[in-house]
C-alpha cells in the first residue's frame, strides 16, 4: 500500500512552473493593460498641472471654465468674469484649453 501512495503523491506534483506561470502572464497583461498606461496619464497630468501659468485658460473637474489670475504652488485663483474670482486646489485643474501666450 505504502507503494500505491507514494505514486498517487508523485502523479499529483507537477514542476512549479505550471503552477506559476499562470499568475506570471496575469500580472505581465495586467500591468501592460492596466498599470502602464494609469502610469502614464499621470505623469502627464502631473507635467500639465505644474505648467499652468497666470493667464491660462482651464476647466476644472467640476467643469467650471475661467481664467488663472494668480497660482501659488498648491492654490490657483480663477478669473470667470470681470468681478468673480474663484479659489480652487491646483490638483482641481482639469485640462488647459487655451494656453496663455509666453513672454519671450
Amino acid at each position: 500500500m505504502s507503494i500505491s501512495l507514494a505514486a498517487a503523491a508523485g502523479a499529483g506534483g507537477g514542476n512549479i512552473w505550471t503552477i506559476i506561470g499562470p499568475f506570471i502572464l496575469m500580472f505581465v497583461v495586467f500591468y501592460f493593460l492596466l498599470i502602464r498606461p494609469q502610469q502614464k496619464k499621470q505623469k502627464t497630468r502631473n507635467l500639465m498641472l505644474n505648467q499652468v501659468k497666470k493667464g491660462d485658460k482651464i476647466v476644472t473637474i467640476g467643469g467650471l471654465h475661467g481664467t488663472i489670475a494668480e497660482i501659488t504652488d498648491d492654490v490657483v485663483v480663477l478669473r470667470v468674469n470681470d468681478t468673480t474670482k474663484l479659489t480652487f486646489d491646483r490638483s482641481a485643474i482639469s485640462t488647459v484649453s487655451q494656453s496663455a501666450p509666453s513672454a519671450d
